[in-house]
């Protein structure tokens, strides 16, 4: 018998990312184009199709290709649409699934948000095999994550659960989100949270910094990492507060569905003990004693450069399974 493959798809806002993958997990073929390039999602979703076409016609054509999964920001799984995402062009309620498995001969697409896609590539491949319960935390731009209860993803009635990135950590003059609201979690622990926190610590600071020698407007978290491998104080002590509210706020995340671990992924968590050594401090400070020690924090186990297209693909072998 031949191979089944799926496909995966990343839709970033600026990159859209595919591939054909295998059940062990190897990317066949992979692709990108350009998310922002169409300002209509119909041509989007022509040259996307198109794209997908010759590597579904190379794989054996559309019957070897048992499903598409699809990551996408603000992606709803019960609705296969994509609804109002703050860095996509298309507003409204657009019925993504149902567009592409049409220009596709209909090959089933599963539609989630790309967090959740990552917590299901972690599950199926990475550093949460075997694993029933866990938190995936995604370190971006902003804070992503999936939480998986039981073995199963939480989407909640609406099929948005799990936006654990919006939890309110700090009020009531916390930091303006943009989501409208303040004091948000992505607005301390996101690359551009903690470039946000190294800018203050610049303003209200005296002290000399690595920091200082370079363009305010380009400081980058990469920076802020670089210099604090140098043992640059002010670079350190920013990783260290990120660090401790993440550490603060994952205790509170245990406490609601005692996972057995909490995995990290994205730009942040490259940063190894800078970040990990006070989320570990914090959360065994805050964690109520019933939870004390049983959750483990770990790295996720995904090649950056892959993960985005993985977790997708494991929508789709999920839901194969589910049918």
């Amino acid at each position: 018998m031949e191979k089944p493959y799926v496909v995966g798809i990343d839709i970033g806002g600026t990159n859209t990312v595919f591939g054909v993958v295998d059940a062990r997990g190897s990317i066949l073929q992979s692709g990108s184009i350009k998310t922002q390039k169409h300002d209509d999602v119909n041509d989007y979703v022509d040259e996307l199709a198109q794209s997908l076409r010759s590597f579904i016609d190379q794989a054996g054509g559309s019957a070897k290709i048992k499903g598409i999964g699809v990551g996408a920001p603000k992606g709803n799984y019960f609705s296969g649409c994509i609804e109002d995402a703050a860095n996509l062009k298309w507003k409204g309620c657009i019925p993504f699934a149902q567009l592409l498995s049409e220009r596709l001969d209909h090959i089933p697409v599963t539609l989630t948000n790309d967090a959740n896609a990552a917590a299901i590539g972690e599950m199926t491949y990475g550093a949460a095999r075997g694993m029933k319960d866990f938190i995936m935390i995604t370190l971006g731009t902003g804070v992503g994550s999936g939480i998986v209860i039981g073995g199963n993803l939480v989407y909640g009635h609406d099929g948005f659960a799990g936006e654990l990135g919006h939890v309110i950590v700090r009020r009531p003059d916390g930091r303006i989100c943009g989501c409208g609201r303040r004091g948000c979690l992505e607005t301390y622990t996101s690359a551009t949270g903690i470039v946000r926190t190294a800018h203050e610590y610049l303003e209200t600071r005296q002290e000399g910094s690595l920091l200082r020698n370079l363009d305010p407007e380009k400081l980058t978290s990469k920076d802020i990492y670089d210099a604090a491998v140098k043992d640059d104080r002010i670079a350190l002590e920013v990783f260290e507060a990120t660090g401790r509210i993440l550490g603060e706020a994952f205790a509170d995340f245990i406490a609601f569905s005692s996972p057995e671990a909490i995995v990290l992924f994205g730009g942040l968590a490259q940063a190894g003990d800078l970040i990990t050594n006070p989320i570990r401090e914090a959360m065994q400070k805050n964690v109520l004693s019933a939870f004390a020690g049983k959750t483990k924090i770990l790295f996720s186990e995904l090649k950056e450069a892959d993960a985005a297209i993985l977790g997708a693909s494991a929508l789709a072998w999920e839901s194969k399974e589910m049918n």
